[in-house]
């Protein structure tokens, strides 16, 4: 998931403004320009029927523009410095900024442009200077430093006292307290950073672009379904490709058509254009990885990992490692006796074949784990999927759920404009009956937007300006031919709740300021309520009112949901093992000393022996992400956070748990829930607030029971 990440609330997302390259302070955004004034629709609505690519950079110069002065008045204010004059005064700044950024990047994730994309590469360092500007300001940190001294005897209600606390603890962070010409290099090292990231970015999505695999004969894609055929032959007609048919990328090392692809050499193509993406991008991280540990020694970290670690719930790599560790160790000894048995099959089919057994492959491994599913459980995704409709799965599966344990009500808006015709638009309202929010729900996956799934804040909520949230969710899904039915998987209709537990979270958000509202919190605890909300897919309840047959409304048959039941734990070693992975890489990476960052060429080595070196080497289960399109962390908000997905799964599982022992799908539960975790937002102490809703520590033995994996020893985190 994407998600707004600030240090300081300058805008809505992680950004930052450049002091040298913006409009003069006497110029004025025209009003004819959309941002110029907020929106005049519904919650703020963006108009998006108005904004053309030409509004941004000026609405982006101005803005800053005004910050600048807005931020200059609170440094240099005569004043004593108080709580309001300072601190409010900055959760007030930067309101035409946040208009533009916000619209421009959730639209440039979604629904992008070359002329959004060249923009966007222009912005990046423009953006990281401006930050400085404001963070590394010293009067404006001597008059967040005396607040923060002065806050015990200031009488500031607790969430007033937390904000206090961020401010000055993301002003430490972000450089304020260092000398001028340490100052002036981190300033240097956030520009390139900014920069790399997005030459990152835009790497990976030409290479995902680029790498989609072409196939002449239709025979070669034996095993997909008649709607996945026709889809590829639209894809391939969509670039142009005459009598082809196209296998587009995702963004992840595995593809879901290795699951079903017949022809092995077809598995491996893929297989080989997915891991090989974007090999330019081993320069990048090169520099990435070296210039991230530069700026933590700057700070008084080791390394890039304890400084992130530091801010989040875990606070120490140690913590980490104490939950990764033995989930990994499980995972893989769970993944090594599920190959023994794929390689049975190999040998078994090559036997009655009369052809020469091969050894399990990373490419193989999806294709036989399908057959073992069938084996053992007499799943076919085939079968389970014409229950799966997308839209009955979201209006009678994660609003009904919703509905249940929160009040709330969904009606589906046509009147105000949209960024796509294929976008769905729908108003919350309250238990109460009052007018809540605005929900999106973009599902499609087209060339021009992001890979993966994700929530994105339009609108956030905040008491201080009055403003009820505006909330997006994006998956990638494949869109059919005309006239035919979305129909999903059991893991598409399990991340289609996932996003939506985010979307609970900044929708139910009750903050008064803006920098500690809905999903302003620390990554490692932002993953939490959607995971939370995933047990709602495969709850009894919820799929009766949902799992129907598209054509004849026929309910699920209990048989089929009891094989999807038993198969829950199946295939977590691998499912699991790459996740892990994937986070001891992204570990691994950020626990390097600027003197020790590989260069360029060394990349795929340091990969190799990291992978070697923390046990998780396993040829068949590679890394859910290799290192060139791992944007997570070398794009997003995820450097040496990936640990993150883990960390929160562990959460989800204790609080699926309490869910359990309380009653399930009840409305006093969904209360209890949205009241102690939903609308806290970033008000106190994540941890603090999980202890509060289930009474106890997390531990990580749920969570592995969950999965079907065998800890070594059972151990509880501290």
């Amino acid at each position: 998931m994407t998600r707004s990440t600030t240090l300081l609330p300058l805008c809505g997302l992680l950004l930052a403004v450049s002091c040298s390259a913006f409009a003069a302070p006497g110029d004025a955004l025209p009003a004819s320009n959309p941002f110029a004034q907020p929106s005049t629709l519904p919650y703020q609505w963006p108009a998006f029927d108005r904004i053309s690519d030409a509004d941004y950079r000026p609405a982006f110069d101005a803005g800053m523009a005004e910050q600048l002065r807005e931020v200059a008045a609170i440094a240099n204010n005569t004043e004593p410095p108080t709580f309001d004059n300072t601190l409010v005064a900055m959760e007030q700044s930067g309101r035409l900024l946040d208009r533009v950024s916000t619209a421009f990047f959730n639209l440039a994730a979604t629904n992008s442009n070359p002329a959004m994309d060249a923009l966007r590469a222009e912005l990046s360092p423009q953006l990281a200077a401006h930050r400085d500007a404001i963070s590394l300001n010293t009067q404006l940190f001597a008059r967040i430093k005396a607040v923060y001294e002065a806050r015990n005897t200031a009488k500031l209600d607790a969430e007033s006292l937390r904000l206090v606390e961020r401010y000055h603890t993301q002003f430490v962070r972000a450089g304020a307290a260092l000398s001028e010409a340490d100052k002036t290099r981190l300033k240097a090292i956030n520009s390139e950073l900014s920069s790399l990231g997005n030459s990152f970015r835009q790497n990976v999505l030409n290479a995902t672009k680029a790498g989609a695999v072409s196939v002449s004969s239709v025979a070669e894609l034996d095993g997909l379904s008649e709607p996945q055929i026709a889809a590829a032959a639209a894809a391939a007609a969509q670039r142009g490709l005459k009598d082809q048919w196209l296998i587009t990328l995702q963004n992840t090392t595995t593809q879901p058509a290795l699951a079903q692809l017949k022809n092995r050499a077809l598995r491996e193509r893929l297989y080989q254009a997915s891991v090989s993406r974007a090999p330019e991008n081993f320069e990048v991280v090169a520099k990435l990885v070296k210039l991230r540990a530069e700026r933590a020694a700057l700070l008084g970290y080791p390394n890039h990992a304890a400084y992130v670690v530091a801010d989040e719930t875990a606070q120490t790599t140690a913590a980490v490692n104490g939950v990764v560790n033995p989930l990994a160790v499980a995972a893989f000894n769970s993944a090594k006796a599920q190959a023994a048995e794929m390689q049975k099959l190999i040998d078994a089919e090559a036997k009655a074949s009369k052809t020469k057994p091969f050894k399990l492959q990373a490419w193989d491994w999806q294709f036989y784990a399908e057959q073992l599913r069938k084996q053992k459980y007499a799943i076919d995704e085939a079968a389970v999927k014409p229950y799966f409709e997308l839209n009955r799965v979201l209006v009678d599966g994660v609003f009904h759920a919703a509905t249940q344990l929160y009040g709330i009500t969904f009606k589906e808006r046509t009147d105000l404009p949209l960024y796509r015709k294929d976008v769905q638009l729908f108003e919350i309202s309250d238990r109460d009956g009052s007018p809540m929010a605005l929900f999106i729900s973009d599902n499609y996956a087209r060339d021009n937007k992001q890979g993966g799934a994700w929530m994105n804040s339009y609108v956030r909520q905040s008491k201080l300006f009055g403003n009820k949230p505006v909330i997006a969710n994006h998956l990638n899904i494949p869109k059919p031919p005309e006239g035919q039915p979305t129909l999903l998987t059991a893991a598409e209709t399990e991340t289609l709740f996932h996003e939506f537990g985010h979307a609970l979270h900044g929708l139910f958000s009750d903050a008064r300021y803006p920098t500690l509202a809905g999903t302003s919190v620390p990554r490692d605890f932002v993953e939490y309520p959607s995971q939370a909300n995933e047990q709602w897919a495969s709850d009894p309840a919820v799929l009766a009112n949902f799992a129907k047959h598209y054509q004849t409304g026929e309910a699920i048959p209990q048989v089929l949901l009891d094989k999807l039941d038993a198969a829950g734990k199946f295939n977590q070693g691998f499912e699991t093992g790459e996740a892990l992975a994937a986070t001891l890489l992204d570990q691994a990476w950020h626990q390097l000393s600027a003197a020790q960052a590989p260069t360029a060429k060394d990349v795929p080595a340091f990969e190799a022996a990291a992978l070697k070196r923390l046990g998780v080497d396993f040829a068949p289960v590679a890394p859910r992400y290799r290192s060139a399109y791992f944007s997570h962390v070398f794009a997003g908000g995820y450097s040496a956070g990936y640990y993150a997905y883990t960390w929160t799964a562990v959460l989800a599982a204790d609080t699926e748990q309490w869910f359990d022992a309380h009653g399930g799908l009840q409305r006093a539960n969904g209360d209890f829930y949205r009241a102690k975790i939903l609308s806290r937002g970033n008000t106190a102490d994540a941890g603090l607030l999980f202890r509060q809703f289930t009474g106890a520590e997390p531990d990580i033995a749920p969570l592995a029971a969950k999965r079907g994996l065998l800890l070594a020893k059972p151990a509880a985190r501290k």
